[in-house]
């Protein structure tokens, strides 16, 4: 291997390419001393048992009290993970992650009393705590929340059993991932010259982008023809995950495991039916895409193994890092100067740590530590990694906005909203991106990266979140999930989603054995809710100038002040409707027409 080419140690990356981790703790004798002031909070909670409804002034101490812990917690663990996924093989910062998280379950169990004592308070008794001590009204949301689980927390007997079966109820999405991932192992697939390539997770999805059509299928093959040998055994492992979470949805007194879930976001379960609805009102625009990709494809017949290998193949873009942080900077130039201020302040003060280094983390994030947030790139000079900068900057400034702007009870954002301001950047990277492209097969391969966008996160996270919700339904009917039944469902649902312009390839009915998101109990229809709010605000932003901006930027400063619906309201959509959704894929339906008209 070439010394070029050759991964670095973390010792030999220059510091400019390393986040400013010191701007935590500078040194890990820091750290040890902020774990030990927050070890005393194990001492310091349990002193407010029983007390919680005395006074006004209890609350208020007790509230000011779980702040300081959470702005230590922010410090400790963010400083320890950091320094961990800069060298996953230096075993001393997975043992103070470790350190840090017991000393946090050693607080929680010691504060358990939290919950039941706040909602056995008597609203009067509450109103009267608001009304004399005037500096508690910062915590009436908070308050408000725990509050609002009334009807859904059980007695103190009860609440031990159901945390008694809290072990059991993760088995089988523990069980599925060390099967998954520990266990299974795939046949070789063999590309159109005989040569043979591993068959992994990992591989998979790069084997099916292929321009070897050989080579996609027999990944594909590969892939299902093993799932198939063990059809019964994921089919029993996910039937017992939607057994669990029906359980516990039956005994906590929701009305289905749907409102179970959404309840805790503060979501309301027609958003979920809504993204179906709409999508389904769409589902000619996925059509229309089929028969384009099977056209430009070139194919006979168009099959599963044919949807991710891109349509333009003979086109590459070479970006550095210098040139993608000039270009997302330029692409974000309608936010407005205080928006690109932040975006600089990260580029120049080490909020990101660039490239890879032996040992560090796959993958990328972002992190929201108060001091400022923390990006983890693995940066290759390409056009992806260009738009996972953009992605993450856009976590890094909403986590930044909602920091600064509101006090520490409130600064963690709803997951529901998580994805907006990440793929609100990438849409207006890529509205820049086509509006500058000049060669024909440069916007080609725009249009396909943008149409990849839509096909992959609107439609098939809908898919996902539909057949997720249907296999719930029948388990909250007494049915039993069988592989016949599961293949069945899925097979109908790839037939709905794709229509008659594809072959119903037989093997497609096993992919749900292996999606592990079903296992995160209705996680995956937030991707699709995201960029649909995102297509919607970038789409007003560009529209409408100053005035979405400053709207959009109340949404970023919100935290979790609000609800996330009432949140994005107030950025100018509403998530409650399918308008939204609708927007969206009519901006698909364009992306399909002008991607025709190029090669017309």
């Amino acid at each position: 291997m070439s010394e070029e080419k050759r991964t670095p140690n973390r010792s030999e990356v220059e510091e400019r390419f390393k986040w400013a981790i010191n701007d935590i703790y500078a040194t890990d004798d820091a750290w040890a001393a902020d774990l030990e002031k927050l070890k005393g909070y194990i001492e310091t909670v349990p002193t407010f048992k029983g007390r919680l409804a005395e006074s006004a002034d209890t609350m208020f101490e007790y509230m000011q009290v779980c702040d300081e812990i959470s702005l230590l917690g922010d410090s400790l663990i963010n400083y320890a993970q950091r320094k961990s996924d800069e060298d996953t093989t230096v075993a001393k910062y997975q043992n103070m992650i470790g350190l840090a998280m017991n000393v946090f379950m050693q607080i929680n169990s010691v504060g358990s009393f939290e919950t039941p004592e706040i909602i056995a308070i008597p609203q009067d008794v509450l109103d009267k705590m608001f009304a004399d001590k005037p500096e508690l009204e910062l915590y009436r949301r908070k308050l408000d929340l725990l509050r609002v689980k009334k009807d859904h927390v059980l007695s103190e007997a009860e609440e031990k059993i159901l945390a008694l079966t809290s072990e059991m109820g993760d088995s089988p999405e523990n069980i599925y991932s060390m099967f998954a991932d520990a266990d299974l192992r795939f046949p070789d697939a063999t590309d159109k010259d005989g040569k043979t390539h591993q068959v992994t997770h990992s591989t998979y999805i790069p084997l099916v982008q292929s321009a070897d059509r050989v080579l996609r299928k027999s990944a594909f093959e590969a892939m299902y023809s093993t799932y198939d040998s063990f059809k019964n055994t994921c089919a029993a492992t996910l039937g017992a995950q939607i057994k669990a979470v029906n359980f516990y949805s039956k005994a906590r007194n929701y009305s289905s495991s749907l409102e179970a879930s959404l309840f805790a976001n503060e979501i309301p379960t027609e958003v979920y039916h809504n993204l179906i609805g709409a999508v389904h009102d769409n589902m000619h625009y996925m059509y229309d895409y089929v028969a384009l990709r099977k056209k430009l494809l070139g194919v006979d017949e168009l099959h599963f193994y044919d949807l991710y290998t891109p349509i333009i193949s003979d086109f590459e873009m070479e970006i550095s890092f210098e040139q993608a942080k000039e270009t997302v900077l330029k692409a974000l130039a309608p936010m407005g100067e205080d928006y690109l201020k932040i975006i600089r302040e990260g580029f120049e003060n080490r909020w990101i740590d660039v490239y890879e280094n032996v040992g560090k983390t796959s993958g990328a994030y972002s992190a929201g530590a108060r001091v400022h947030p923390y990006v983890l790139l693995n940066h290759k000079d390409t056009l992806n990694c260009m738009f996972t900068l953009v992605h993450e900057m856009g976590h890094a400034v909403h986590s930044y906005l909602s920091n600064k702007n509101q006090p520490v009870c409130y600064c963690d954002y709803s997951i529901f909203v998580a994805e907006v301001a990440s793929t609100c950047n990438e849409a207006l990277l890529m509205r820049y991106l086509l509006k500058n492209a000049t060669d024909k097969k440069e916007k080609a391969y725009l249009i396909n990266y943008f149409l990849e966008m839509f096909r992959t996160t609107l439609y098939r996270q809908t898919m996902f979140a539909e057949f997720e919700l249907k296999i719930n339904e029948l388990v909250a009917q007494g049915e039993s999930l069988t592989a016949e039944t599961l293949c069945g469902i899925y097979k109908d649902l790839n037939k709905l989603y794709f229509g008659d312009g594809i072959v119903l390839d037989e093997q497609i009915s096993l992919e749900w054995a292996r999606i592990p998101h079903f296992y995160y109990d209705y996680y995956v229809y937030q991707y699709a809710t995201g960029i649909a709010a995102a297509i919607a605000l970038s789409s007003r932003i560009l529209s409408e100038g100053e005035s979405a901006v400053r709207d959009y930027i109340g949404f970023l400063s919100g935290g979790c002040s609000k609800d996330p619906i009432s949140l994005l309201r107030g950025a100018g959509v509403d998530m409650a409707t399918a308008k939204p959704v609708n927007d969206a894929l009519a901006v698909f339906g364009d992306l399909i027409k002008e991607m025709d008209q190029l090669f017309a």
